[in-house]
């Protein structure tokens, strides 16, 4: 895959787009040897088991998003504009088809069939996610530049859960633009500013 990157970050590079193009059972070792190029004794070097490398690629995931928003908050600081850059980093994934879905929402589709492990780091993402827009909100509210219908960490909820359900009628429609047509007007309903 990548000559600058690990072999274990291209297996986890690897697993993240064969969870979003199949889910969890939809890869195999198999799979992940034939795009890598390694044998699968290789993989299981690097993750013993499936369930370690999905769970590996959820913390790493939320790892990624932890160090996103906090590069975020020093180049934003207007809770708003936050906002704004968040779900445009979504649009633009989506658009260009670098990250089409986010792979915690998508795993969490699935929590029924997921390995305890997976399934708490997939819980753990959406508390973070839910926490730091829930306090992206408050900020807002205390400033003025947000108007909330609800409470924060409720209108966070209906956020995060209208972000990866515009990520799923993209996907469903196959059309990228439909992800904005869905998030702009709850933006544009949580900004105090006409």
């Amino acid at each position: 895959m990548n000559k600058s990157t690990s072999t274990a970050d291209d297996i986890l590079a690897c697993a993240r787009s064969l969870i979003i193009a199949g889910g969890y059972n939809g890869f195999s070792y198999a799979d992940i040897a034939d795009v890598v190029g390694i044998r699968k004794p290789s993989i299981h070097h690097h993750f013993p088991s499936k369930a370690e490398l999905v769970k590996k690629l959820v913390e790493t995931h939320r790892a990624q998003t932890e160090l996103g928003v906090e590069n975020l908050a020093r180049v934003i600081t207007a809770p708003r504009d936050q906002l704004r850059a968040y779900v445009d980093h979504w649009k633009t994934c989506i658009e260009d088809a670098s990250a089409p879905f986010c792979v915690a929402a998508l795993l969490a589709s699935e929590m029924p069939i997921l390995p305890e492990e997976v399934a708490e780091q997939v819980r753990g993402y959406f508390r973070f996610l839910s926490g730091w827009l829930t306090a992206v909100l408050e900020r807002g509210l205390a400033n003025k530049s947000l108007k909330l219908t609800h409470a924060p960490h409720v209108e966070a909820e209906v956020l995060m859960a209208t972000v990866h359900g515009a990520m799923l009628s993209a996907r469903a429609y196959g059309d990228a633009e439909i992800f904005g047509t869905i998030m702009d007007p709850q933006l544009a309903r949580l900004s105090a500013k006409k």
